[in-house]
């Protein structure tokens, strides 16, 4: 008689401890294929003095298993500032890991792939700042944390979601020229009295998302609460419950634990947060950021294992853009 062959739900999985941080989202039999990049890079961590910052975006297997810190934009850029690692692998995208470089100018900093990038960071240049200040001479230029350094070099200070009110207002300036995320700006605006002048940049993720995308979600799923990230419309912020940056919006679900709730970010999101919330119903309107999903357990691997790719700033650029981050980061 033959015996049958163990299957691997019938074996004990590798890596238990971390499997049940994702049992509910990785299956078994996919996990008993991630578990052998995630032992690998949890050993070269250690051997390589390494910590990985992964960004909310990034999906379950790497955010809750070989993710160090973790958080929105604002959360890494803070913890990046604190690491005594001597290496940094990003995962996220590549704006983010230049600017963990400019708070860690000594230490190496690395991006698992170069094709990681960002709509908001390629919609505005270093030259369009520039003239930004020609025409509008003395009004302050605030930029969002999602550009290059370059850009941040040429501004007076940075913001990210969840503190571009008190940026601005901060300033004490009538008048603030707000970039490159255009829906950003104006949802800000609707907040405080300052004036501000925005540009014409859009997230190709939060942009998708429209009126009538509430209005269905509200027509097939009764007492949904709708929490929304401020780059989305004007127009669809005004029709949610919420609205907040990342780490906001998970904070509100812990706070407030709607029975069913959706997050109109990016897919990875409401992952993430669903797994640290099992008794709640999250409804997911699946908009992706391919930027985001440029980054796998495979090559953070191959990042740790060939110590590439580094993410180098000039010491120029990266004088004046420290700066700006680092006056975010003094008033919060």
């Amino acid at each position: 008689m033959l015996e049958a062959t163990p299957g691997p739900t019938d074996r004990a999985l590798p890596l238990p401890e971390l499997y049940a941080r994702v049992e509910r989202h990785v299956p078994p039999v996919e996990w008993s294929i991630l578990a052998d990049d995630i032992g690998a890079i949890l050993k070269l961590k250690r051997e390589r003095n390494a910590v990985i910052l992964a960004h909310n975006y990034q999906t379950p297997d790497i955010f809750h298993t070989v993710g160090d810190i973790t958080g929105d934009s604002l959360a890494l850029a803070r913890e990046a500032a604190r690491t005594d690692a001597a290496v940094i692998v990003l995962a996220g995208v590549h704006f983010m890991a230049e600017t963990a470089k400019l708070l860690n100018p000594e230490k190496t900093v690395l991006i698992p792939s170069l094709e990681a990038g960002c709509s908001l960071a390629a919609s505005i240049t270093a030259a369009d700042v520039r003239l930004l200040r020609q025409r509008y001479p003395g009004v302050p230029i605030v930029s969002y944390v999602n550009t290059s350094a370059a850009v941040k070099a040429e501004s007076d200070v940075c913001c990210t979601s969840g503190n571009a009110r008190k940026i601005v207002e901060a300033l004490g300036a009538p008048r603030v020229i707000m970039l490159p995320d255009e829906y950003l700006a104006r949802n800000v605006a609707k907040e405080t009295g300052v004036e501000i002048i925005a540009w014409k940049g859009h997230c190709e993720v939060h942009e998708r998302f429209t009126p009538d995308d509430i209005r269905e979600l509200r027509a097939t799923h009764p007492g949904i609460t709708v929490l929304a990230h401020p780059e989305c419309p004007p127009e669809v912020v005004a029709l949610c419950d919420f609205v907040g940056s990342t780490a906001a919006m998970a904070d509100y679900v812990g706070r407030e634990r709607p029975g069913r709730v959706v997050l109109l970010t990016e897919c990875s999101m409401s992952d993430n947060v669903a797994l640290h919330h099992p008794d709640l119903d999250f409804v997911r309107p699946c908009n992706l950021c391919p930027h985001m999903k440029r980054i796998t357990l495979g090559n953070i691997r191959r990042a740790l294992e060939t110590m590439t790719h580094e993410v180098t700033v000039a010491p120029d650029i990266a004088a004046k853009a420290r700066r700006t981050v680092e006056r975010m980061l003094a008033i919060g």
